[in-house]
């Protein structure tokens, strides 16, 4: 059987299994390991346990189970209410401020925690009732949290981000550092289509009501707070900024490694909920340690298999092969990364971004490499990729977590709310393509 063939097979094999409900660990387990057993000497299959110590036998590792950690204390408590209500009373006489304050939730809570359906839950439990209780459409106030909660993967601290960064041998701290601008920016564009989306409502509602319709347009609400209401909410910010601000200047003032830093995270969370939030019950913290053992085990499990799967194409040239096959196409540097981005998006709308990255990246980053491309920034844009998976069906995960928060709303408003999101997000990884720069100056500018 020829490399090609081989490959074919195998990723058949794993799709099958993939798409069979079967976990994603024991998913890429059992096509590694069948075709280690069929296609390989015995002698690989003998020193298995030796192959995947070898490969988990990584210190940065570390900084996964210490960055859930964090997100988990800070998910556990009224941390999200507090950023909420913070940012809508200062932001209240903006049109559509209910929705960017939620936006603005979801960006620093993604800072916390660096978790796309932690941020999603954490801040649309809360968000999409008040939304709708305050005229805000069920496809708005789901669409924008669905699509707030994806900053979970490129706001720094990102686990997505070290994913990557441990699979292509990146410096995770570089890619911490091209995440800040792109997220921050892509925050921004999500808020101003709120604003755009709340203003055309209010609008078309005044319209309605000037011309006598008895079914008046669906409009957001306009509240209004005095200064004193406004101030009495920041002392309630103050402890978020502080962790904030000590885990950034020690991550970018070179004072610990990524794990040494995850750690300060993590202890900083955990001593916040219980100073400030008085989560100090065995009750409590237990929660927050198992969800985070639960959480960690899962991705280790997806990591040490998904080593395997990628050992098993190294060793049948079936990587190699294809990286050969990609970098011999006669087309564009363009026309490659256009054809890359339509691939991740393909697998994006079935498979979750932890096992799209550790499976294709070594297949497609020589190319990318090959064709002039930095893998910093490649890293921003593919992760942003993933974040379009996390709300296009039918495995849009996000969406998922939108149902359960609102269970009544229906689904076609859902999709309906995060489609113009999608194309906001597309729109904007044609933008960090035309201007890498947005990417990849800080990395350049402060180093690491």
């Amino acid at each position: 059987m020829g490399t090609l063939e081989l490959g074919l097979l195998y990723l058949g094999v794993t799709l099958v299994l993939l798409f069979s409900g079967m976990p994603i660990a024991f998913a890429l387990g059992a096509s590694a390991l069948g075709f280690m057993y069929f296609f390989m000497p015995p002698m690989n299959l003998e020193m298995l346990a030796e192959t995947l110590y070898g490969e988990l036998d990584n210190f940065t590792l570390l900084t996964i189970p210490l960055f859930i950690i964090m997100g988990a204390a800070i998910g556990k408590t009224r941390a999200a209410v507090d950023l909420y209500e913070s940012a809508y009373r200062w932001m209240h006489k903006m049109p559509g401020s209910l929705g960017v304050a939620n936006v603005i939730g979801c960006t620093v809570f993604a800072a916390l925690c660096g978790s796309s359906p932690a941020t999603c839950a954490a801040i649309g439990g809360m968000g999409i009732p008040e939304m709708r209780k305050r005229g805000y459409s069920d496809a708005l106030a789901t669409g924008l949290i669905a699509a707030g909660g994806t900053l979970g993967i490129l706001i720094p601290p990102s686990i997505t981000l070290i994913i990557y960064g441990l699979i292509t041998e990146q410096s995770i701290g570089k890619l911490f550092l091209a995440g800040i601008i792109p997220g921050l920016l892509l925050a921004f564009c999500f808020a101003a289509y709120v604003v755009y989306r709340a203003s055309k409502d209010i609008r078309l509602a005044n319209e309605a009501l000037a011309a006598g319709i008895d079914q008046v347009h669906t409009a957001p609400v306009v509240e209004s707070y005095s200064w004193r209401e406004r101030f009495e909410v920041l002392p309630r910010l103050l402890p978020f900024v502080i962790l904030i601000a000590i885990i950034m200047y020690a991550m970018y003032g070179g004072i610990g490694t990524p794990s040494e830093i995850a750690g300060i995270g993590a202890f900083g969370a955990m001593l916040l909920v219980v100073l400030v939030y008085k989560c100090y019950r065995w009750m409590d913290v237990r929660a927050i340690f198992l969800g985070t053992a639960k959480e960690s085990c899962m991705i280790m499990m997806i990591i040490a298999m998904a080593f395997l799967f990628t050992y098993v194409m190294s060793y049948l040239r079936i990587t190699q092969s294809a990286a050969e096959w990609l970098a011999a196409l006669e087309m564009s540097k363009w026309a490659y990364l256009f054809w890359v981005n339509i691939l991740l998006l393909v697998l994006g709308c079935f498979l979750p971004p932890v096992a799209i990255i550790l499976m294709v990246t070594p297949v497609i980053l020589p190319g990318i490499i090959a064709n002039g491309f930095d893998p910093i920034w490649f890293g921003i844009v593919l992760t942003i990729n993933m974040e379009l998976g996390l709300i296009t069906p039918p495995v849009g995960l996000n969406l998922f977590v939108i149902k359960g928060i609102s269970p009544d709303i229906k689904n076609r408003e859902i999709l309906r709310g995060v489609v113009p999101f999608i194309w906001i997000m597309i729109a904007f990884i044609a933008l960090l393509a035309v201007f890498p720069e947005i990417v990849t100056y800080l990395p350049n500018k402060v180093g690491t």
